[in-house]
């Protein structure tokens, strides 16, 4: 899945700062706009993906920064209940089954997730 255009290098928090697993929400400048993003670590990887659910476009997060997981870890969109796979964002139920989230190319370099 390709990754959107970014402010490469920029900060969006502390790797320590998502739990292993788990989610969080950062800004970020986005194709030029300010965006609101969803981090999910793995270990020391972490993937982001537009904090928007491809159903409505409504925000994921059921009040800013708090996730909703599935039993099988998946995200889940606290308006309407689609679940998307952490690894590739493709949504495996509910409303936009098919459909994914859209990729947001980050890094972590010394300890910190960065865009780009």
């Amino acid at each position: 899945m390709p990754s959107l255009n970014s402010c490469d290098g920029a900060r969006l928090l502390a790797l320590d700062a998502i739990a292993d697993g788990g989610f969080a929400e950062a800004e970020g400048v986005v194709d030029g706009e300010a965006e609101s993003l969803v981090l999910h670590r793995d270990g020391g990887e972490v993937r982001a993906w537009l904090n928007i659910c491809p159903h409505a476009g409504r925000r994921l997060d059921w009040a800013p920064g708090q996730f909703l997981a599935s039993k099988d870890g998946h995200l889940v969109c606290a308006a309407h209940g689609a679940s998307f796979r952490t690894d590739d964002g493709v949504c495996v139920a509910g409303p936009c089954k098919g459909e994914a989230l859209r990729a947001v190319s980050v890094q972590v370099r010394e300890g910190q997730v960065v865009l780009g």
